[in-house]
């Protein structure tokens, strides 16, 4: 099955390029409320459900064990640029597990903003673990195998008891049976696996609503979801759809990114669940996806279509600044979110 087109970018008066994806939005119950494309396919999430995996650090009370606040659980969740403020408060949510930076198994990488690039290297410094933009979620597995008193050797293994924890979640979450032949490795080196759309989307509803979870994971749902939109700066960070986006909409919505063109996102006043994925794997594509379902499900104040309407429509421009086309949703996809 071949998925629709459903963003173009314009240069001039003619299309340039197209961008073909697909899009579930379930209810709590599982019910497909909206899909295009191939709804069932099995895609890796990636980060776009750092969220899900950071359920087992709070409803085991390892993070009140470690007095995380909600900058640090909103960090656990996190895919961020690696600015100054994300990687101190990396090393602080280690060090509250009477850990260091050499614990982490993400890897190193260099910030995403030219601005952070440029003070690393004038400090003389080198790029480390902690600003890598998983490093909160590791950080966050570091401190739930502490309390757990397991070791924290390997624990991005797929044997490893963190990650047998996060995979029993995943599989209560989406419904879904996650063997290793639906494994695959992630950037950061974690396992990550392959799920249904569909599945997935039914676990962001659930997520943004509690329905159908024990009391328990429940509120540890309601915990990360709340951190994470009181505190998006620390889910992503400067010039970034997600902080953005949940900073206008103020618990409205939760949305996060993941490689490769997936987005995950949950309206808890609709009781759904949104999953997406461009096929070609690029972002500017999946965030207009992502921003045109949002603009089609909720009505906006100015301040919510203030911070929308830059992502909903995205400029092209040359390397001057001048504006030569566009990215945005084509008229066939913007007719059926409309019936929405």
């Amino acid at each position: 099955m071949d998925n629709p087109v459903l963003v173009e970018v314009t240069r001039g008066n003619l299309i340039e390029s197209r961008h073909r994806g697909s899009i579930a939005i379930v209810d709590e119950t599982g019910h497909l409320v909206f899909g295009i494309g191939d709804v069932e396919q099995g895609v890796f999430p990636r980060s776009a459900i750092k969220v899900l995996q950071a359920l087992p650090l709070v409803e085991s009370g390892a993070a009140d064990a470690l007095d995380y606040d909600e900058a640090e659980l909103a960090l656990a969740c996190a895919s961020h640029n690696g600015e100054e403020v994300h990687a101190k408060t990396a090393r602080m949510m280690l060090r509250k597990a009477g850990l260091s930076e050499d614990s982490l198994l993400c890897g190193e990488q260099w910030p995403t903003l030219m601005h952070d690039i440029i003070q690393l290297i004038e400090n003389k410094e080198k790029p480390c673990p902690l600003h890598n933009n998983c490093s909160g979620k590791h950080a966050g597995f570091l401190g739930l195998a502490r309390v757990m008193g397991i070791s924290t050797e390997n624990y991005v293994d797929y044997d490893h008891p963190v990650q047998k924890e996060i995979r029993n979640v995943l599989e209560a979450m989406t419904g879904e049976i996650l063997g290793s032949e639906h494994c695959g490795t992630d950037g950061c080196s974690i396992p990550t696996y392959a799920i249904a759309l569909n599945k997935t989307a039914r676990a962001f509803a659930c997520f943004g609503t509690g329905e159908g979870l024990d009391p328990v994971r429940a509120n540890a749902a309601e915990t990360l979801f709340e951190a994470c939109v009181n505190e998006p700066y620390m889910v992503a960070g400067k010039q970034r759809f997600c902080t953005d986006i949940m900073h206008a909409f103020k618990g409205r919505a939760f949305v996060k990114h993941g490689a490769e063109g997936v987005f995950c996102a949950s309206i808890p006043e609709l009781g759904f669940g949104v999953t997406l994925k461009c096929d070609d794997g690029t972002i500017r594509a999946s965030e207009v996806m992502m921003a045109s379902v949002l603009d089609s499900l909720l009505d906006t104040n100015d301040e919510e279509t203030a911070g929308l309407s830059p992502w909903l429509t995205q400029p092209l421009e040359s390397r001057r600044g001048k504006q030569v086309g566009e990215v945005r949703p084509v008229k066939d996809f913007s007719q059926l979110l409309k019936n929405l």
